[in-house]
């Protein structure tokens, strides 16, 4: 009898931040069909144990471990409950995130603070205590999941756009401090707009109902990016033909997706119905829908945009010049 075939992850160790809903929580799954072992960190106990029994039902062998990656000293204690977990830590995946939408000054400070500690400052103390580990084995993964804000600014997102140009800058600086560690790389993906529960936890001030607008696409096949770059570590990746087109369109005409953006979200929190605004999860754990997929908006007609679909009518307009250049 022939010996059964190890999957490709098999004793390799994946920490994996987010881990509790949407592209984390996909991200976890896709490691565990892989054979990974799992430490999955996330702020919310419950949901985050939920992930865990789906990947330990998918074969893994996983400990969660309730963190806030804002907190330096709960995010060394994350490396330091893997370690024990494994002695080790092959993969690390940088992707907890929050996000807050509405006119700049009325988005209260604290929340514009938290954001720039979860998404900056959570990347810079995963990477800070983890480089260590990595350099003491000489070895190691770090998968940034930016997205495609690391290159093109989110209108009426300006702490999220702040802190993913922030990522952007730190990964590329520590690409050249660990050049001389042949083993250990340092990758970015920057993804398009994700159909993921993430959209629905979001901080919102613009009387918008959030929701995410096409081209969008699935969050398992982002995670199914990650993976492969984790197995075949690049600097950067952009996983799907969304995020190609943006930065391309961004390097061409900043100044006309820019204000074309802005001004078409500004028409739209015009038009809204207004709700109360919401902090959402960025100041506490998500609540609500904590599965992989969430929202999509299938009609532009129904006026239910995120500042994406803002983008989107930027890239669009840049589209019809370009159109209309060529046809004179």
């Amino acid at each position: 009898m022939k010996n059964k075939k190890k999957p490709p992850f098999f004793g390799e160790t994946v920490v994996i931040t987010g881990a509790s809903s949407g592209i984390g929580k996909a991200t976890a799954e896709a490691f565990a069909e892989q054979g990974a072992d799992l430490v999955l960190a996330a702020r919310g106990e419950e949901s985050l144990a939920e992930t865990a029994e789906i990947c330990r039902k998918l074969g893994a062998t996983v400990i969660a471990v309730p963190t806030d990656t804002s907190n330096a000293e709960e995010v060394q204690h994350l490396v330091d409950e893997a370690i024990e977990f494994s002695g080790k830590i092959d993969y690390w995946v940088n992707n907890a995130g929050v996000l807050a939408f509405g006119k700049f000054e009325e988005i209260p400070t604290e929340i514009t603070d938290q954001i720039i500690k979860t998404n900056l400052l959570g990347y810079m103390h995963s990477a800070h205590s983890v480089l260590s580990v990595f350099k003491r084995q000489k070895y190691g993964v770090l998968l940034n999941n930016i997205s495609i804000g690391g290159w093109m600014p989110a209108p009426y997102g300006t702490a999220y756009t702040a802190s993913k140009f922030g990522v952007r800058g730190m990964v590329e600086t520590l690409q050249g401090e660990v050049s001389d560690f042949p083993n250990i790389h340092i990758c970015a993906l920057y993804p398009g707009f994700q159909k993921s529960s993430g959209i629905g936890h979001a901080a919102n001030y613009s009387g918008i109902k959030l929701s995410t607008p096409p081209p969008s696409f699935d969050p398992r096949q982002l995670a199914a990016s990650i993976v492969k770059t984790a197995k075949n570590p690049t600097e950067a990746s952009y996983p799907d033909w969304s995020a190609i087109v943006f930065k391309n369109l961004y390097e061409i005409f900043p100044g006309i997706i820019r204000y074309v953006s802005s001004a078409a979200t500004r028409l739209l929190m015009k038009r809204a119905h207004q709700k109360e605004n919401t902090g959402g999860n960025v100041l506490e754990p998500s609540k609500g829908n904590m599965g992989i997929d969430g929202k999509s908006l299938i009609s532009i007609s129904s006026g239910t945009l995120t500042w994406a679909a803002a983008g989107i009518l930027g890239s669009v307009a840049v589209g019809l010049l370009l159109s209309g250049k060529s046809k004179k």
